[in-house]
């Protein structure tokens, strides 16, 4: 049994590394980066008229539409109409792009309430301050806003980033080799499906703490800047 154990691994931690983390690492930076520009059409309100305030409002429609859409149905059936279904319009994604794009906009799309929920907790007389010294709008969500915002979003996105991580597994359903598959082709190689799916249970849970501690890391140190700034 040990032998199958551990003849398994090498091909496991080589799925972590081609896989496992590239999709992990690639769709949670596009996830933020969509995060991010959608949070901000929703909680800005800037003051334009005609035209631009149409065209702002529609703007907003389309992003709580991409969000509504990717909060209410299943991560699986996003990714099996990106890879399988989207080829009968003529769209035929590599596997990996389309994980890539899946769990970016799935991320994006739960991060980004994350995002805006960070914004609007920030006292709104700090918008006050801030125009009252003459910075701009852009300048004071840049310099004043976000690092507030971020200190409060930390702790969630980093939930988001390790739920992602477990969340990579179901690349093997559009045929990506990462860990889970890998283990089910041991599994159905040795007929110890018990086995290789603990074994992989295990490298998911090493991974999760090692990001877990890191995550822990980080609070300790904005917490303990938040703390200097308010000295």
């Amino acid at each position: 049994m040990w032998d199958i154990f551990i003849s398994a691994l090498p091909k496991l931690l080589e799925a972590m590394v081609k896989y496992t983390i590239p999709l992990t690492l690639l769709s949670f930076t596009f996830g933020i980066i969509i995060a991010v520009i959608v949070a901000l059409i929703k909680f800005l309100n800037p003051k334009v008229s005609g035209i631009v305030s149409i065209l702002w409002k529609l703007l907003r429609l389309l992003a709580s539409f991409y969000v509504w859409v990717f909060r209410s149905t299943p991560l699986l059936v996003q990714l099996f109409i990106i890879f399988f279904g989207l080829p009968a319009i003529g769209v035929k994604l590599p596997a990996f792009t389309a994980a890539v794009i899946g769990f970016s906009l799935n991320t994006g799309a739960y991060a980004s309430e994350t995002i805006r929920s960070a914004l609007l907790s920030v006292n709104k007389d700090q918008w006050d301050a801030a125009y009252t010294l003459g910075f701009s709008t852009p300048k004071t969500l840049w310099k004043i806003i976000m690092p507030q915002a971020f200190r409060i979003v930390l702790p969630p996105l980093s939930n988001e980033f390790i739920g992602l991580v477990k969340d990579t597994s179901l690349a093997s359903t559009i045929t990506i080799a990462e860990m889970f598959q890998i283990s089910q082709q041991y599994a159905a190689q040795n007929y110890e499906p018990l086995l290789m799916y603990v074994e992989v249970a295990a490298l998911y849970a090493m991974l999760c703490t090692i990001l877990s501690v890191l995550q822990h890391y980080l609070e300790k140190k904005s917490s303990r800047y938040m703390k200097g700034d308010e000295n």
